[in-house]
């Protein structure tokens, strides 16, 4: 299968498991909501350019605001994720690793301790920007600080479990 119906096929996944599964969970609590689909950013591969990243958050921002009719959270939210991303990847991969590297982030290709810094640091920018933008309408810091927190938490459990169910642990040879 090729590489761009193989990106969109996740993609799809992601946004349909974020829309249809994620979002009608009932709430454990006012503050726990699961996020998953941002992860198709965070596993796009390493050669993607700067302005196709911008692009492509957009466009996954704007498909879940579709779903949730939530006008521009998401959109805006995965905007800032795939801004952040080629300076986080400079930070946290050698660029040896990234010029070598033909795949995307994973913990094979950027060992365990980046990639936990990579996704932990995505995630709560992606969280905290669309917490933020509730919390403008509510104006109540604890109920930010405390949600981004559950939700990041929470979120990052999720995409752990998704990266050992979906990706190899090992380098491919």
């Amino acid at each position: 299968m090729s590489e761009p119906i193989k990106q969109l096929l996740r993609l799809l996944a992601l946004l349909l498991v974020q829309a249809l599964l994620l979002n009608h969970i009932p709430p454990v609590s006012r503050f726990a909501s699961p996020i998953l689909y941002f992860l198709f950013l965070l596993w796009l591969p390493f050669s993607v350019s700067r302005v196709a990243m911008l692009f492509i958050g957009f466009i996954t921002g704007f498909a879940l605001d579709l779903f949730t009719k939530t006008p521009g959270m998401h959109a805006s939210a995965c905007l800032l994720v795939a801004y952040v991303r080629p300076l986080l990847i400079g930070i946290l991969v050698p660029r040896e690793t990234r010029e070598l590297a033909t795949g995307s982030p994973s913990i094979a290709s950027m060992g365990l301790t980046s990639y936990l810094l990579y996704t932990s640091i995505c995630t709560l920018v992606h969280h905290g920007w669309l917490i933020l933008l509730e919390w403008m309408s509510f104006g109540d810091f604890v109920y930010f600080l405390v949600k981004t927190i559950v939700t990041t938490i929470l979120s990052l459990l999720l995409i752990f479990t998704t990266e050992l169910l979906f990706r190899p642990l090992k380098k491919k040879r």
